[in-house]
């Protein structure tokens, strides 16, 4: 488990929505370059990105900012929003980003979702899953897409992808804690450890994932960290100290990744 501190740009600055509503926007940078650079200096080794801008629009609107970050920092960076086309992820691949989520375009165009792994292949693209009550969002999540989070991580597992973000929409930016049952079932559905996304408070928020540590890829953390309810030293090292835990458990006996495959 690792940290992936969040920038998510609006307007060139880093900002964060509650449940993704573009109406309820906090501005935390005017810089995201800046934030960058100060996550990298507290200890972190990782950056999700979510252009907000492309994310509405259907196509990447800061993809200069992005490649600044990657020039000035030395940062592993995630990126997604807006990212329908090969040409796109071409452009960011060109950058320097390390991989690229797929949201909207798991459920609009699977053709183009298994052309880019076949491209691309499983280190380099992930698939987005933001849901609201169960149901996959698309588009920014202001719309719903008909098909059930679980369902779709299914079938992603099926055409290949190994890696996974799952934003519960419902707790995102609003830090009132992970849903941990919700992560443990995604994982089992995807068959691989997924990257937990929305309601990150506080450590302990962390902590309480460690007894399903083999289903959690990495956790991103927001609004916890522009409001310092979190630092990002603290959560380096819970992610680290979660390495040491045992495997995934439910209620019966411990679930291996073995299993979750």
């Amino acid at each position: 488990m690792y940290l992936l501190p969040a920038i998510d740009i609006l307007g060139g600055k880093a900002v964060r929505l509650a449940k993704g509503d573009y109406a309820a926007v906090t501005e935390y940078n005017d810089d995201p370059v800046l934030q960058a650079r100060l996550f990298e200096e507290a200890g972190a080794e990782w950056l999700h990105v979510v252009d907000l801008d492309g994310a509405k629009s259907g196509s990447p609107e800061n993809l200069e900012v992005i490649r600044q970050i990657l020039a000035k920092t030395a940062l592993h960076v995630e990126v997604g929003g807006g990212i329908r086309s090969l040409a796109a992820i071409d452009a960011l691949a060109d950058a320097g980003v390390a991989r690229v989520v797929l949201g909207t375009a798991l459920v609009r165009d699977p053709e183009f979702a298994q052309q880019a792994l076949e491209k691309f292949g499983p280190d380099m693209l992930v698939a987005g899953i933001d849901a609201k009550a169960g149901e996959a969002a698309v588009s920014g999540w202001t719309e719903g897409s008909g098909i059930g989070a679980e369902e779709l991580a299914s079938k992603m597992a099926a055409v290949g992808y190994e890696h996974l973000v799952f934003t519960d929409i419902a707790r995102d930016g609003m830090q009132t804690g992970f849903d941990a049952a919700a992560y443990a079932s995604m994982a089992r559905a995807f068959g691989n450890p997924v990257i937990a996304s929305g309601g990150l408070s506080t450590v302990a928020d962390i902590q309480a994932l460690y007894p399903i540590a083999d289903a959690i890829e990495g956790v991103i953390a927001g609004r916890a960290l522009y409001e310092r309810t979190l630092s990002v030293e603290e959560g380096v090292a819970a992610c680290k100290e979660s390495l040491q835990m045992g495997s995934l458990e439910d209620e019966e006996k411990p679930l291996t990744l073995e299993d979750l495959r």
